[in-house]
């Protein structure tokens, strides 16, 4: 079994559920079939170990060479915190950080936290995208502080409300590790 594979088969076990009618309520609003909730397989040993490899054979695959990734809390965070530890684990360390939803309101009233400055490059990391909302939001606060954004990396994409047109009409590439295909596909051929 690949890494991928174990991946989906973690998702299907501990994240995802499923309805023959819509009755999952999104950030959005709007209602899907497909509810996923990935900080059940981000923030776990293994899931963590997972993430953190694929994102960074991801990046390596892609040739991009950031300084560090990171992205909107909360979804974000085990992400770009594996990413640093399996890229420390492999000798080519990538920082982390983490944009908060909104700047600190005391001390230096930062949005951003990390070993990051202007100038630097960087992949903004998402667990799921669906219209690209928080995404967009983590972008816009990397751009205000002057991180040179090289593409986006979503954990799934959902492929409804149109997350990655969303992203890419902002100017970035955008990649997933997993679709939701893949996460049905399994669970349709499973049965």
């Amino acid at each position: 079994m690949t890494e991928k594979e174990r991946l989906i088969e973690l998702i299907k076990q501990r994240a995802f559920k499923c309805s023959e009618t819509p009755v999952f309520r999104l950030s959005s609003g709007a209602l899907s079939r497909y509810y996923f909730n990935l900080k059940q397989v981000t923030y776990s040993p293994e899931g963590q170990y997972l993430v953190g490899k694929l994102f960074y054979e991801k990046m390596k695959a892609l040739h991009l060479s950031p300084k560090a990734v990171g992205g909107l809390t909360l979804g974000a965070d085990p992400i770009a915190m594996a990413v640093a530890r399996y890229s420390f684990d492999v000798r080519d360390p990538v920082e982390a950080f983490v944009i908060r939803k909104e700047p600190k309101g005391h001390g230096m009233g930062r949005q951003i936290e990390g070993n990051v400055k202007a100038g630097d490059s960087v992949v903004i990391i998402e667990d799921v995208v669906t219209t690209g909302g928080s995404t967009l939001k983590a972008i816009e606060a990397a751009e205000r502080e002057g991180l040179r954004i090289l593409a986006v990396i979503a954990l799934l994409d959902r492929c409804e409300q149109g997350g990655r047109r969303n992203i890419e009409a902002r100017g970035y590439p955008f990649y997933s590790i997993l679709t939701v295909n893949d996460i049905i596909k399994e669970t349709t051929e499973g049965q």
